[in-house]
């Protein structure tokens, strides 16, 4: 589940990433810059090894491209010459309450930057990070056995998950 892949000789990590811009409804500042910067450090750093393409011996790096479509997260995993590897569905119904969970903690933590105390600003982001962490977690869980990853690149792709469910 997160073990990173063994095989050395493979480049099994993400090259690209890219959202469904038409999933994504509205976005302010602070959710772009946090998009940005979730894409930027997941190129730069992660672990990403779609299991049945490696079993037919695709490897990376990766193009993945990410969208929601009638409440699943639809993971298309291409090569680097955009070849089509495989197309992974994900239920997202266990990651609603995370998901509110983490854009309330988001909204408390962007508030309180502009106005708060350094103590309460840490306070809040500990318990954002806090969710962020079990979100992670989650996610794990639900790519086991389909991507073999890391806890930072889960996170990260939790970030742009959410991302992705920004409603207007």
């Amino acid at each position: 589940m997160t073990a990173k892949p063994s095989d050395s000789s493979a480049d099994h990590r993400i090259a690209h990433v890219a959202l469904d811009e038409e999933t994504i409804i509205w976005r302010n500042a602070d959710i772009e810059q946090e998009r940005r910067v979730a894409i930027y450090d997941l190129i730069e750093e992660n672990s990403f090894k779609p299991v049945r393409s490696a079993q037919r011996g695709a490897a990376g790096p990766y193009r993945l491209q990410l969208s929601v479509q009638d409440g699943r997260l639809l993971m298309e995993i291409r090569n680097e010459a955009e070849e089509m590897l495989e197309t992974l569905l994900l239920g997202l119904a266990r990651f609603r309450r995370p998901i509110r969970e983490y854009f309330a903690i988001c909204d408390s933590y962007y508030q309180a930057i502009r106005k708060a105390t350094p103590g309460e600003i840490e306070t809040i982001d500990m318990a954002r990070r806090g969710i962020h962490d079990q979100a992670a977690e989650l996610l794990l869980e639900r790519l086991d056995g389909k991507i073999e990853t890391d806890f930072p690149t889960a996170r990260r792709l939790f970030t742009l998950i959410c991302v992705l469910h920004i409603k207007g």
